[in-house]
């Protein structure tokens, strides 16, 4: 469902990826790992649309969306992926059901229905009773899962996950990763994964591994 084609990214005379080659079929789990500065994040950014190569080609569901103009580009990123960051990102002066419901208003879904599915996705986490409460209200665990809702409110094709547990604790981490694992089971969600946490990468169906801008295993 995902596949990256001789990608480099250069920064000036940096070359932060190096002829990357990668494939991602649906419903996996595939983590990404290895030490900081290994060019993971910016591998993630690139398949996740977020930034484009330098060099080489991304397919996503069949279509090469790294050949798509900002405008297109930014229409299927919205349809088609989720994001969840280490640091959440929502917007502090919305509710948790409003940050929500972002994605699915942006893509001109009504508002009633935004909001029928915005309240499943977060009663479903757990999170029923915080639908009013903004996000300095919430617990770092329950601002993060507002943030997995929000990336499951237009049904992607695949979440993109950039240290999903860097600012958590453990056990609020291990939660966070059994969701992960419910939400891939229950409903074939694709994930992938940048993580320097060893559990997380033990659970996956697949690691790969990345040194220097090149996967080495």
């Amino acid at each position: 469902m995902i596949k990256g084609v001789n990608l480099s990214k250069h920064y000036d005379q940096l070359e932060v990826l190096k002829n990357v080659n990668i494939e991602i079929n649906k419903g996996e789990i595939v983590v990404i790992v290895g030490k900081s500065g290994a060019g993971k994040s910016t591998l993630l950014h690139i398949l996740g649309t977020l930034d484009r190569p330098t060099n080489g080609e991304v397919y996503l569901d069949g279509k090469l969306v790294s050949g798509f103009g900002d405008a297109q580009l930014s229409s299927f990123r919205n349809n088609h992926i989720g994001f969840v960051f280490q640091f959440h990102h929502l917007l502090p002066e919305f509710t948790a059901l409003e940050n929500v419901m972002m994605p699915s208003l942006i893509k001109k879904i009504t508002k009633k229905e935004s909001e029928i599915r915005a309240k499943e996705l977060l009663d479903y986490l757990g999170l029923g009773a915080r639908l009013s409460h903004k996000p300095s209200q919430l617990s770092g665990g329950e601002q993060q899962r507002v943030a997995v809702a929000r990336a499951l409110m237009n049904k992607p094709l695949v979440i993109f996950a950039d240290e999903p547990s860097g600012n958590l604790d453990t056990q609020t981490s291990k939660e966070l990763h059994d969701l992960f694992y419910q939400l891939n089971k229950e409903f074939n969600q694709t994930f992938v994964i940048v993580t320097h946490n060893t559990e997380l990468a033990a659970m996956a169906h697949r690691s790969i591994q990345m040194k220097d801008g090149s996967v080495i295993s």
